[in-house]
């Protein structure tokens, strides 16, 4: 009996430890910024979906929020978070209290926590590739790069058209008709070929 726990209790561990984890945008401005590999952190913070989350915090946010029949503001509501966060539900932002947001000076573990989340509150990097705690490092990104590894083994999701209509479709209470092939030059942002 002994040995049936400590091999499910191991396969469990072993299971845990291939999670994909979302580890935020800042993650990926190491890499992605130079202007000779095509300053991609810059493009998205520039873009619409860095600014995602702080739309929650809108008058118009609470109006269309309120018609929803959303109680609360919309930057807390499930509703709206899956949505305008990286990873809501998912492993990725959360919807912390109060004491969260403000920990102790000395509390180190509390303040890395809380940069990390504040970092999954706009629509990042991950909420289209993936989360990238795999991925995020160099000597990966040049393995996946040559062919050694493939894109599902370190997390990078394929991005197309359902990508984009998780949350451009017609629940969102402001949908309008989504275009896939012009909406996704708007936003592209590839890396130059050397």
């Amino acid at each position: 009996m002994k040995k049936i726990l400590l091999f499910l209790v191991g396969t469990f561990c072993f299971v845990s430890a291939q999670d994909f984890e979302y580890v935020g945008s800042k993650k990926c401005k190491m890499c992605h910024n130079k202007k000779a590999k095509g300053a991609q952190y810059t493009k998205w913070l520039n873009g619409p979906h860095a600014k995602a989350f702080e739309t929650l915090k809108s008058e118009e946010s609470a109006k269309i929020a309120k018609a929803a029949g959303i109680e609360g503001k919309a930057w807390t509501a499930p509703e709206c978070l899956k949505c305008h966060s990286t990873g809501f539900d998912d492993g990725g932002y959360e919807v912390k209290c109060k004491s969260f947001w403000n920990p102790a000076k000395d509390d180190k573990a509390g303040g890395k926590a809380m940069k990390r989340m504040q970092e999954l509150q706009p629509v990042g990097c991950e909420s289209c590739h993936g989360p990238g705690s795999k991925y995020k490092s160099k000597k990966v990104k040049k393995a996946f790069v040559a062919g050694e590894v493939k894109a599902a083994e370190i997390g990078l999701w394929k991005i197309d058209e359902k990508t984009c209509t998780v949350c451009h479709n017609e629940e969102s209470p402001t949908y309008k008709p989504f275009d896939y092939e012009k909406r996704v030059k708007e936003i592209a942002h590839p890396r130059p070929q050397n």
